[in-house]
């Protein structure tokens, strides 16, 4: 037995002992008791969600008083549990639930050989890259990082965005390549990375991604540094190269995802870039009750999902379970777009969620093609967070290994995936059983 899976098997059981070590505190100093702080723990949250929905879809006093709902609702529960002389008790015993899950996760999560994308040599070197930055992006961080200068010191030429004219950045990788370009990269937004990764992929050239946005999910799902940018220059001289998939959306190239429906909407109101927060609370309430925005139609590999209120389509599924494109792609080599379509019209739906991608308002599949057709002629779509309109049916599939990615070989790389707590896998791993093998999602 390799030591790997015996560490694996012990970590199973202990997140049992765990487990049960949580009960047996709840009921040896609560004792029929518990009945009712459990009771009490799940009416909480069934409440605070109806509140949050309640909160996201109307205006007015509604909206003010689910606020209050939302927060008073834990705080009463910490008072009953401390008059009860409880709250010591669900401290521990939920303290103990935390330890438990996490021994599960790390006795469940695979080898880094089975989920890390294989490195092949960069080759042959860059002798005329080309780079496009962005002085605005993430904050400033091109100037900040002095990444014109560590660029053009190796070797690559660099092009700045700039002025109050709108540049087609597409069109300036174009006329790269024509002029013997024989490297793209980007310091910027991953909108930005997505338009000219597109040309690379078609030129077949290595692309290099400059992490000098302000979220950047790419370079994070490509293991990259996101606090240094200039690390990212590594690559040009000491690189390997990963070959990544790309999603197309309509003829165009999208690195993380494609989004419709209310977030899509949310994004395309002209106040969003002044005013995010208060331009989605004011947009979501017609939204989710179904006064704006078309209504989708979605097909994929004969399988429907009918007038989702969001949908996400993205270039390799995201990991855990996750239903909003918030979490991490363990790999992006997968040739799969990961669909998740969500309804939510009522609070009981909202509460449902609960469940997140179990739940009944939560479609979730695997495709290498996807249509999206609707009762208009034109939808908004989110696509890599820039807002764009486009005629349906709107079709997305996935390339690939079409991009040629130099990454630095130094660099934070990516964390192991985190499974979802599989009880019964679980158990198996404790007995000494190995399970069979569960793709990371």
């Amino acid at each position: 037995m390799d030591k790997s899976l015996s560490s694996q098997r012990w970590l199973a059981r202990l997140s049992f002992v765990l487990a049960g070590l949580a009960i047996v505190v709840l009921v040896l100093f609560s004792g029929l008791k518990s009945l009712a702080m459990l009771a009490v723990a799940v009416a909480a949250a069934v409440v605070s969600l109806a509140a949050a929905y309640v909160f996201l879809a109307r205006r007015g006093v509604w909206r003010w008083l689910a606020l209050a709902v939302f927060v008073l609702v834990p705080i009463a529960v910490i008072v009953v549990y401390a008059f009860r002389h409880l709250l010591w008790v669900a401290i521990v015993s939920a303290a103990l639930w935390l330890l438990a899950s996490i021994t599960a996760r790390q006795a469940l999560t695979r080898d880094q050989t089975d989920w890390r994308m294989p490195e092949h040599p960069a080759q042959p070197p860059a002798q005329r890259p080309f780079l496009i930055m962005n002085p605005k992006s993430g904050g400033g961080k091109v100037g900040k990082f002095d990444l014109k200068r560590k660029a053009e010191a190796l070797g690559a030429e660099v092009f700045l965005l700039g002025g109050s004219e709108h540049v087609d950045v597409a069109a300036v990788a174009r006329k790269a390549v024509a002029q013997g370009a024989d490297l793209l990269g980007v310091a910027g937004g991953d909108g930005t990375q997505a338009l000219v990764a597109g040309i690379a992929a078609e030129h077949g050239i290595p692309f290099v991604v400059i992490s000098a946005g302000t979220r950047n999910h790419f370079a994070l799902d490509l293991g990259l540094d996101r606090e240094d940018p200039s690390a990212c220059l590594d690559a040009l001289s000491d690189g390997v190269e990963l070959r990544v998939d790309v999603g197309v959306i309509n003829g165009q190239t999208f690195v993380n995802n494609a989004s419709f429906g209310a977030y899509a909407e949310v994004v395309e109101t002209p106040a969003y870039r002044g005013d995010k927060l208060n331009t989605t609370l004011n947009t979501l309430p017609d939204l989710l009750q179904g006064h704006r925005g078309a209504h989708l139609h979605v097909r994929a590999d004969g399988t429907q999902i009918e007038a989702p209120q969001a949908l996400l389509v993205a270039n390799n599924p995201y990991g855990t379970g996750d239903i909003a494109g918030l979490s991490r792609r363990a790999r992006l080599d997968g040739g799969v777009l990961g669909v998740v379509g969500v309804t939510v019209r009522t609070a009981g739906q909202a509460v449902d969620l609960l469940r997140g991608s179990r739940a009944d308002g939560v479609s979730v599949l695997i495709t290498k093609k996807i249509e999206i057709t609707a009762d208009t002629p034109q939808i908004p779509v989110g696509v890599d967070g820039e807002a764009v309109t486009m005629s349906t049916p709107v079709t997305c599939t996935v390339s690939p290994a079409a991009l040629r990615v130099w990454v630095p070989r130094d660099r934070p790389g990516v964390p192991a995936p985190k499974p979802p707590v599989n009880w019964a896998r679980l158990r198996q791993l404790a007995a000494g059983r190995r399970p069979p093998a569960e793709v990371a999602m």
